[in-house]
């Protein structure tokens, strides 16, 4: 009786994380392969180039507005349903975008694949989070990790192939395969009980609104720099000053106090902010200097980038090794140290073997910072607050790239040295590097979490002192 439980804890455990991998591929696979079928989306639905930007925003406000939320809903009714209910919502969302008749009509279908993915995303981990033991966390999620950086590295080489061959349309139809698969066969999870104490706890409406306002305005306000929105920017100040107030009034917030009270987790939080800021605005700056500076191809440059991709992928299921060994604290840090340096060298110079070696820096320290801050998040919070964690963690990782790539835009236009957008970039890794800091050391006993956390997700004294 005692192997089939086993047996059936094992069974269980892998649906989880083969469901969990799945639908942050979808929605990595999905952010990276319509990039470069833009142009000929412009060209065929007689788009303007505003319309074709907000086919990418619309779906960037949906997710980032609504993730905490969706965490919440997830622990509140289940991360299995919440996944369940996602991943179908995106394939269908999906399929309806590969059919659209206009750019409104598609717009529209990418924020209703947003809100899907804003339900589908927290999910993801909340699931994971359920289903594995504290200590054993950190390879699903360096598994996750990697399969994230491999869908989002094949993405534009996919999508490319897909809109050349059969045209724009074919992208989107993409996921509606796998949103089915493993839509359906997360519906063959047991259905955990839920705690009684977030069974009688309020959604926390309100608060909910609030966050979507400020978090909304702020998206649509970077988006749309270097010229300044004021109704976005009004909106965010007032939206997310209403916010604080409200949270530090509210018998029960959105935001529970034992998460985003965490120094340990605001901590991984702002250094996958500046981490992910960093690796996106360097993308976007690397791709003019390579293609409009020296002329290359795109495939030519995704070709010069493709250690960014390899480097990230090997470094995620390392990264739990090294967690054990050096804890959260060191292991964060020098990566993102690594990354900063990765950066600075592709400001310097535009030879290709340089080049090479400054994206697979910045890929190498990259996967490693973002598993090991990611473990952090999901390894503090409670199962009952698992969802929030990774609502907060993937609202983290979806402000950083809008801000990194906002202020990329930025010092591009401002008429400085061709290399200084790179400098502030890496000046923003660096940034990160200082956050995570406060993370914590290893663990003070052999066979300790790697994350210097003890089974109550706090931090071990000893660690806490080192």
């Amino acid at each position: 009786m005692s192997d089939e439980r086993t047996a059936g804890g094992s069974s269980r455990r892998t649906v989880a994380l083969a469901s969990s991998v799945a639908g942050a591929v979808v929605v990595a696979l999905d952010g990276t392969v319509l990039t470069v079928a833009q142009p000929a989306l412009q060209h065929d639905l007689g788009a303007s180039l505003t319309q074709v930007q907000w086919t990418s925003t619309g779906y960037l406000v949906a997710v980032a507005a609504l993730l905490v939320f969706a965490g919440r809903l997830g622990d509140r009714y289940g991360h299995r349903r919440l996944f369940v209910t996602g991943m179908l919502g995106f394939g269908a969302a999906s399929a309806g975008a590969a059919l659209a008749p206009g750019a409104g009509s598609l717009i529209g279908l990418r924020v209703a694949q947003g809100v899907c993915g804003a339900l589908l995303q927290p999910a993801t981990l909340g699931m994971l989070r359920a289903a594995f033991p504290p200590e054993r966390l950190a390879v699903p999620i360096a598994v996750r990790t990697a399969a994230i950086a491999l869908a989002a590295a094949a993405g534009p080489v996919l999508g490319g192939a897909l809109a050349t061959a059969l045209g724009w349309r074919a992208v989107f139809l993409l996921n509606v395969g796998p949103c089915l698969v493993f839509g359906l066969l997360a519906t063959a999870l047991p259905r955990p009980g839920r705690p009684r104490a977030t069974a009688r706890v309020p959604l926390g409406l309100p608060g909910a609104l609030l966050l979507a306002a400020a978090l909304g305005g702020a998206v649509h306000t970077l988006a749309g720099l270097p010229h300044l929105s004021r109704p976005g920017l009004a909106v965010t100040v007032l939206a997310g000053a209403a916010f604080v107030r409200h949270e530090r009034r509210a018998a029960h917030p959105l935001l529970p106090k034992e998460v985003i009270g965490s120094t340990a987790v605001a901590s991984a939080l702002g250094m996958l902010v500046a981490a992910s800021a960093a690796l996106s605005g360097t993308l976007f700056v690397t791709t003019y200097v390579l293609q409009d500076g020296l002329g290359l191809t795109p495939l030519a440059t995704a070709l010069r980038a493709l250690p960014l991709a390899a480097l990230m992928v090997a470094a995620a299921p390392v990264c739990p090794v090294w967690l054990r060994r050096y804890g959260a604290r060191r292991t964060a840090v020098a990566a993102t140290a690594v990354l900063a340096l990765g950066v600075l060298v592709l400001a310097g110079t535009t030879a290709t073997p340089a080049v090479c070696g400054g994206f697979a820096l910045v890929g190498a320290g990259f996967g490693t910072a973002m598993v090991a801050a990611t473990q952090v998040i999901v390894r503090t919070a409670a199962v009952a607050s698992a969802g929030v964690a990774g609502g907060l963690q993937q609202t983290a990782m979806n402000a950083g790239p809008a801000l990194g790539v906002a202020a990329a835009a930025t010092l591009r236009e401002s008429g400085g040295p061709a290399g200084l957008p790179l400098v502030v970039l890496g000046g923003v890794a660096a940034a990160g590097a200082l956050a995570g800091r406060a993370l914590p050391g290893r663990a003070a006993t052999a066979g300790g979490d790697p994350s210097g956390l003890d089974p109550s997700g706090h931090e071990p004294a000893a660690a806490a002192r080192r």
